[in-house]
């Protein structure tokens, strides 16, 4: 072991990512990789260890050996005092290559800065040019989007709005965001949310795909491929945004096959789980970490817990530790749910973050206690610095929470998570943008379709 003068997190992070980049890291066996790696693991002076590998991540490994996703330590006194070991590590952990090649995109919400005026006026221009099309070559099924849209809207209007929320990392979005008022007259209720953010589920593949797939069991292939192809232009759109581009670049490539071949989906009509499987098939490895949200709940839930904790980063300044106050929002957030709800989500918690969101939920005097929201705002020592971290940190919390809930069948809450939804008041008060002229539905005045409505639960 030798002691490290700097930043070693930051020295081993770069040494990594050059070694994974060579050319020759894929051709080398796994054991001379493995190798590697373990000798660039870092131990701190509180005898953490730690190990940059799978996913261009940190991992941490526990008191009984185990290794889970973590993020660093972010006070300078453990990152420069920390020493180099080697130690034994498991092959999952060891970087395959283009797993360091993902796009993460940002973790933003649609709060405060709006979406790209160029990609809202085109994907409205999208819906415009596939509003008219007719109820018999385009019907809307019954499903979760059916459940959501009024009677007469058509399965293309359905495909937009799925594409956008499947591709939206986080779909909190300020209820004046122009990517959602031009849906105002399609939609059939109101949408969930309070006075200043839609707080929404977003959508699983499964369903996006239905339109498609009931099209396809119907024998209309050429319509079933027409509304294939309306989805990947929205996504193609949609990639100009980072917080959709990981997603939206994903459905691109599972449909561009199609569209060369378009009898491949032709044998997997009949249930929408089958063809969403069939889909999910289609993806390059730097690809797939973009859909863990379908194919594995909890590792989709670690990573957004590890979004959060990298979200809070600035507190490091401010001597509270990003990692523990992560936990103490999810904490926070976990407290309206009984406990025997949330028994599946502690073991996805590194010891030390696992124990304090433990203590913070039986404790009512713990400290962490201090880092709730009160009354619906944040205390001042969480509050971001400015508009772009507000608006990060409300992402990553919803993110957080959308995963855990999905991950215990839980709905998503009316109003949000406690923890994004304190963050969403530092961000009311500078939205930006416009409420634009509504679309007409031929042969309906605008007084019967404007979405005033949509803004009131």
């Amino acid at each position: 072991m030798w002691l490290v003068q700097f930043d070693g997190f930051a020295a081993v992070e770069q040494d990594v990512r050059a070694m994974v980049a060579d050319p020759r890291w894929s051709l080398r066996p796994m054991e001379a990789r493995a190798e590697a790696l373990a000798r660039r693991g870092l131990s701190a002076h509180d005898g953490s260890c730690w190990i940059f590998g799978l996913g261009a991540r940190w991992y941490r490994r526990d008191a009984d050996g185990q290794w889970m996703l973590a993020p660093p330590p972010a006070e300078p006194g453990v990152r420069n005092t920390c020493v180099r070991v080697n130690p034994a590590i498991p092959w999952w952990l060891v970087p395959q290559g283009p797993d360091f090649a993902a796009d993460r995109g940002s973790t933003q919400g649609f709060v405060g800065p709006d979406v790209l005026p160029e990609v809202a006026e085109r994907i409205r221009a999208i819906l415009a040019a596939h509003r008219g099309l007719s109820q018999e070559d385009f019907p809307l099924v019954p499903g979760p989007l059916k459940d959501l849209f009024a009677p007469e809207v058509t399965s293309p209007v359905a495909v937009v709005w799925g594409v956008v929320m499947w591709c939206a990392y986080a779909p909190a979005f300020d209820g004046n965001e122009q990517l959602l008022t031009m849906f105002g007259e399609f939609l059939g209720r109101p949408l969930p949310g309070d006075d200043w953010v839609r707080w929404l589920p977003g959508v699983r593949l499964e369903a996006m795909l239905e339109p498609y797939r009931e099209r396809l069991a119907a024998g209309a292939h050429e319509t079933a491929l027409r509304l294939a192809g309306l989805a990947a232009e929205v996504a193609t759109v949609l990639s100009d945004d980072p917080r959709f581009r990981p997603r939206a670049q994903a459905l691109t490539v599972m449909i561009e096959p199609l569209l060369r071949q378009p009898w491949l989906d032709h044998g997997h009509a009949d249930r929408g789980s089958d063809l969403a499987r069939h889909w999910l098939h289609r993806l390059p490895p730097h690809l797939t970490s973009t859909t863990i949200h379908e194919t594995a709940p909890k590792d989709h839930f670690q990573h957004t817990f590890y979004d959060l904790t990298e979200a809070l980063g600035y507190l490091a300044g401010r001597g509270v530790d990003p990692r523990l106050a992560a936990g103490s929002l999810l904490a926070c957030d976990l407290s309206t749910v009984a406990d025997a709800q949330v028994t599946d989500v502690f073991p996805l918690l590194d010891d030390e973050v696992r124990r304090a969101v433990r203590e913070a939920l039986d404790d009512s005097a713990h400290p962490l206690r201090a880092l709730w929201p009160v009354n619906g705002a944040l205390p001042d020592v969480l509050s971001p610095p400015g508009r772009e971290a507000a608006s990060t940190l409300l992402g990553a919390a919803y993110a957080t929470g959308l995963a855990w809930s999905a991950m215990i069948g839980r709905s998503v809450p009316e109003r949000g998570f406690p923890s994004a939804s304190a963050v969403s008041g530092k961000l009311i008060h500078e939205r930006d943008d416009t409420v634009p002229s509504p679309l007409r539905m031929p042969g309906r005045p605008v007084s019967e379709i404007t979405s005033e409505w949509l803004y009131h639960s």
